[in-house]
């Protein structure tokens, strides 16, 4: 990903937030038949340093099972939102001014391990629910279902870690405009009704 400095994100524990609060990833890696991408929720977990590991799993018949060892890509994105140069103040002063795009995404790259063992299935598949079951009025948990169900399904699927060797962050929200353009700008997001967008523009911080 091409990150210019005024866009970058790479404070660990913010990149580690922003993960935690992301719903889904995109998980793209080479396999022999090519390039595959699977959209797929997966944990973070802060060891080893600096990065940590993501963890989740996958259908055994998907073709990303066959990617152990191999290197992968997975990318989470934010708000984004198309802005135009009627935004930017300095339109009214002169014509210089092309229209693009704001939005927030974050790259970790490293190898991918592809792992069966039912125990290390089956923390997985909880964790994973459980992080995202806890928000529901009455929380659904793994154990709720019959143990020998849940084996069947276990056998269904594999699990994945990916130790992540780079992280990178970018939150393009017009911080390479004058200021009197970001101010133009987040003003003209929230008259369209793009409040989210227009907080990020205010404050530059990343948010998925």
């Amino acid at each position: 990903m091409y990150v210019p400095s005024h866009f970058a994100e790479d404070r660990v524990d913010v990149l580690h937030d922003a993960i935690r609060q992301a719903g889904l990833a995109t998980l793209v890696s080479m396999t022999d038949d090519g390039l595959i991408a699977s959209h797929i929720p997966l944990l973070i977990d802060p060891n080893p340093a600096p990065y940590g590991t993501l963890v989740g799993h996958l259908a055994k018949a998907n073709p990303h099972a066959g990617s152990g060892g191999r290197d992968a890509l997975v990318i989470w994105q934010g708000l984004d939102g198309y802005i135009s140069p009627s935004l930017y103040e300095t339109k009214k002063q002169n014509a210089k001014v092309v229209p693009t795009w704001n939005y927030v995404a974050i790259h970790a790259h490293g190898r991918m391990e592809v792992f069966s063992d039912p125990d290390r299935l089956l923390d997985v598949v909880t964790r994973l629910t459980d992080r995202h079951e806890r928000k529901q009025a009455e929380p659904w948990a793994v154990s709720d279902a019959p143990a020998d169900f849940v084996q069947t399904m276990l056998r269904g699927i594999v699990g994945i870690s990916i130790p992540i060797e780079r992280l990178r962050g970018k939150v393009k929200m017009s911080q390479n405009r004058p200021e009197i353009d970001r101010r133009s700008v987040e003003s003209g997001l929230r008259a369209d009704g793009k409040t989210g967008l227009a907080e990020l523009v205010a404050t530059g911080r990343i948010a998925l």
